[in-house]
């Protein structure tokens, strides 16, 4: 069965999401949440680091329509693609045992059950307009939404590090993407006008007002159409790198590196190694003094960080692509004040942060230059900081 051309496919409204699940599964949902897709504005490879990162959600979301079930069985659909229905047990859960988007929603039950909270039989419809593969966190979206809807429905009472640790846990283990907690904090804990200032040793979040409008500024997503994936072997790579780097320097996590200790670190790590501490370390003091100017100056004032941090992510990092480097070099040219790649890297999307002014000239610049280059031709929206995941029928 091929969803694709049905009128609701991605962004239905409320009500119809709720009309479609009634038609699919003979009966209305016991509710709808949603959560959002994250653009990360600083600090990318940081937090798996115990470092610091600056994403803010944005008003593109999952929403999950749920219906609890009278035994174990586990019915999935969603509003694109062409899996169709999908049926599985919540006893047959296990890493590995699952394909497509389908991994996402089930790895949450099993996490959930790792936890001891008992997990219900669910029928369960899913809608996003979260662009798939361009690193805005499409995969983070689905996860919390479902994990908001079964905290809900089991009266399991879960704070949102509980449920930011437990849709880690499904990602790792059951998904076997070996990445962090910064998308699934962004999501579960944003707010709107907001960023999201999280350290990851701890926890500890920071709401960081992040307003473009009344600076005359759009944050501009320019999605590649370059599709990645964090269970590939680059992601994994890096991450090893970075735990090598901080056993040969003696420090629990890279977080505890500063920008003054890099001279001696280059003598006791090889040229690679080395290179991606630089990254991981420079990048966490960008998040700080993006935080720093965000409080004293205004998103006017964080155009180099951004650039540096890409700079920082192509030559040092190596996680860039070239229709990435085009992308934030065009936006540039254009009259962007600052861009750079967002999200794991390989592929996925670029963000500008570019006067109103400018926006089109921007836009054209980036298409242009994509259509010199005989690339496929990128999608260019603008994003808010938006609020967390949440409960919406």
């Amino acid at each position: 069965m091929n969803l694709a051309p049905d009128p609701l496919a991605t962004g239905a409204p409320t009500q119809d999401l709720a009309a479609r699940f009634s038609r699919e599964f003979g009966g209305a949902p016991d509710g709808i949440w949603q959560a959002p897709g994250r653009v990360n504005l600083i600090g990318e490879h940081t937090d798996y680091n115990e470092g610091f990162v600056l994403p803010f959600a944005i008003d593109r979301t999952a929403r999950v329509a749920v219906r609890v079930r009278p035994d174990s069985s586990v019915r999935l659909l969603s509003t694109y693609g062409d899996q169709g229905m999908v049926s599985t047990t919540l006893d047959s859960l296990e890493p590995g045992s699952a394909k497509g988007w389908t991994k996402y929603p089930l790895g949450v039950m099993w996490a959930l059950q790792q936890r001891g909270i008992a997990v219900p039989g669910v029928d369960l419809l899913l809608d996003s307009d979260v662009p798939l593969g361009a690193g805005l966190s499409s995969s983070h979206a689905i996860e919390c939404a479902v994990i908001s809807a079964l905290n809900d429905l089991t009266g399991a009472g879960l704070e949102a590090r509980e449920m930011v640790l437990a849709t880690q846990r499904a990602e790792n283990e059951f998904v076997g993407a070996p990445t962090g907690i910064m998308d699934q904090s962004a999501s579960l804990r944003g707010s709107e006008g907001h960023a999201v200032f999280l350290d990851c040793r701890d926890q500890n979040v920071r709401l960081v007002p992040f307003e473009t409008g009344p600076a005359d500024l759009v944050m501009l997503v320019i999605d590649t159409k370059v599709s990645h994936s964090h269970a590939d072997g680059g992601y994994a790579s890096r991450r090893a790198s970075c735990e090598l780097g901080a056993e040969v320097l003696g420090v629990k996590a890279l977080r505890d590196v500063q920008v003054g200790d890099l001279e001696e670190a280059s003598g006791l790590l090889d040229d690679v190694t080395f290179r991606r501490v630089r990254h991981v370390v420079t990048e966490n003091d960008r998040v700080l003094q993006t935080v720093e100017l965000l409080a004293s100056q205004g998103p006017a004032a964080i155009g180099p960080l951004l650039d540096a941090s890409h700079t920082s992510m192509r030559d040092d990092f190596e996680i860039s692509c070239p229709e990435l480097d085009l992308a934030v070099d065009a936006s540039r040219a254009g009259g962007a004040i600052g861009a750079r790649m967002t999200g794991g890297g390989f592929g996925g999307a670029a963000i500008a942060l570019t006067p109103v002014a400018l926006e089109q000239k921007v836009r054209d610049a980036v298409a242009t230059a994509f259509a010199d280059a005989g690339f496929k031709a990128p999608d260019i929206f603008a994003v808010s900081p938006a609020a967390g995941a949440r409960r919406i029928a």
